[in-house]
């Protein structure tokens, strides 16, 4: 392995998958507008200058407007799971451990018993049914698994 290649084969697209995903879900903080414009990025830096006399055009609504409430634990469980379970079942090189995978053991569980469902599933009724049981268990077992709520004790807390 040469100097600036990557350790295994796969993982810079790894690397951007889960760059991928974790802009995907940034884009559902409420802070995500108030970053983008503090980076520059904002519509008023994009917007071409008015001639003297012109009237202003009436803005677009912001963002900021209507704010997305933050996820809940088992909304994110479900977002991650549904993520992982998906590559695991089109065939991607396992990414590592679960805490490299930004999962929590509790989120672990449920992607492994989610996934082994799908797979099941898939050998019978093929990929779509797979896909459509890894949507609907991801949703169902993360709940049942963030029924009562977040840790509130130890490390991790």
């Amino acid at each position: 392995m040469g100097r600036g290649e990557t350790p295994w084969p796969g993982a810079t697209a790894r690397r951007f998958r889960l760059a991928r995903a974790l802009a995907a879900l940034a884009l559902t903080l409420p802070a995500a507008g108030a970053l983008a414009t503090a980076c520059g990025d904002s519509p008023a830096d994009r917007r071409p200058s008015r001639a003297a006399g012109e009237a202003a055009p009436t803005p677009p609504p912001s963002a900021s407007a209507s704010p997305r409430r933050p996820l809940s634990p088992a909304e994110l469980c479900t977002t991650a799971v549904r993520h992982w379970a998906r590559e695991a079942l089109d065939g991607a090189t396992p990414y590592g451990d679960y805490q490299s995978m930004g999962l929590s053991d509790r989120q672990y569980g449920v992607l492994r018993e989610v996934l082994a469902d799908a797979r099941a599933v898939r050998s019978d009724h093929g990929t779509r049914a797979a896909r459509s049981l890894i949507d609907r268990q991801a949703r169902d077992r993360c709940a049942e698994a963030y029924r009562e709520g977040t840790p509130t004790r130890g490390p991790w807390r």
